[in-house]
């Protein structure tokens, strides 16, 4: 029998016990995808990665769900970049491959930040529903919606949907009956971000004393998908989604530079703050604590 070492990690984590949860198996040779797809079950998490050897990274990164493999997720890439560096002692800059591309991955202690692998223009097309069925789906009124929703991809594509207060975020409750008219994404899947802007932060100084603007912001966000039963379910912390936020406000004409703490997985009580940043050069950078919880091994 092979021996696979494991770690478990909290990503976007403020406290030890908060944040979303990932499996790291720290070396994925020898398994099949039959197989690592079975372990994502078995570990039940949104999300499990397995590292392997890169010709073009520091390592090639496969994420699973438990359904079905992505080309992209965002807190495996943090997850993943941190075991990594303790694995192979890279040091505070590294870069992962993913199906999707090559994706850089800095940090600062156990703060780590990637740059999003479809930067400065991300593909965005319009939802083939409508403004009124898209707030039905999500137990609204039409009203609460601030714009039209947009498919972005960023790494991952997925319907953005703004909404005109936090309290429209947090009375958001998807109908199930509905989910059969829910749009698909590339991989088939249907999901939905949800997010509001608090207002944003006061104007602050710089050194020389002159005014500027921080055009920083406080959002909230729900990230709900479907399960392979049908059900609705609610990712805590989703940092591909934060990423497609970003090409949100480059789609929308947003003054750049522009930066976000973002606010998720209040409704199911694991509290993720992640960190979103666009430049004036339209990379986009999403970032989050990270902290390893515990490490195991399993037998097959």
């Amino acid at each position: 029998m092979t021996r696979y070492h494991y770690r478990l990690i909290n990503v976007f984590a403020e406290t030890t016990l908060s944040g979303n949860q990932l499996c790291v198996f720290e070396d994925g040779r020898g398994l099949s995808s039959e197989q690592m797809l079975a372990l994502a079950r078995q570990f039940n998490l949104s999300e499990t990665t397995f590292l392997l050897p890169s010709e073009q990274a520091n390592a090639r990164v496969r994420v699973f769900t438990t359904g079905y493999e992505m080309r992209f997720a965002g807190h495996p890439t943090l997850g993943s970049a941190h075991v990594v560096r303790d694995l192979m002692q890279t040091g505070d800059q590294l870069s992962l491959e993913f199906q999707a591309g090559i994706v850089p991955v800095e940090a600062s202690g156990d703060n780590w930040r990637f740059v999003a692998p479809a930067s400065t223009h991300p593909p965005t097309r319009k939802v083939e529903i409508d403004r009124a069925a898209m707030a039905a789906l999500l137990g609204l009124q039409t009203e609460d919606l601030l714009g039209e929703p947009m498919w972005v991809d960023a790494g991952a594509d997925q319907i953005l949907i703004p909404l005109v207060s936090p309290d429209a975020v947090r009375r958001a409750a998807p109908n199930a009956g509905l989910m059969a008219t829910w749009p698909l994404s590339g991989l088939g899947r249907k999901t939905g971000y949800v997010f509001a802007f608090e207002a944003p932060q006061a104007a602050q100084k710089d050194a020389s004393g002159d005014q500027q603007a921080s055009h920083q912001h406080q959002v909230l966000a729900r990230y709900f998908f479907t399960t392979q039963g049908g059900g609705v379910s609610e990712d805590p912390g989703t940092g591909s989604a934060c990423a497609n936020l970003g090409g949100w406000l480059l789609a929308t004409g947003h003054a750049l530079p522009v930066r976000c703490v973002v606010a998720q997985g209040e409704a199911v009580e694991r509290p993720c703050h992640l960190q979103l940043e666009v430049g004036e050069d339209r990379r986009i950078h999403v970032g989050g604590r990270v902290v390893e919880l515990g490490r195991g091994y399993i037998e097959l």
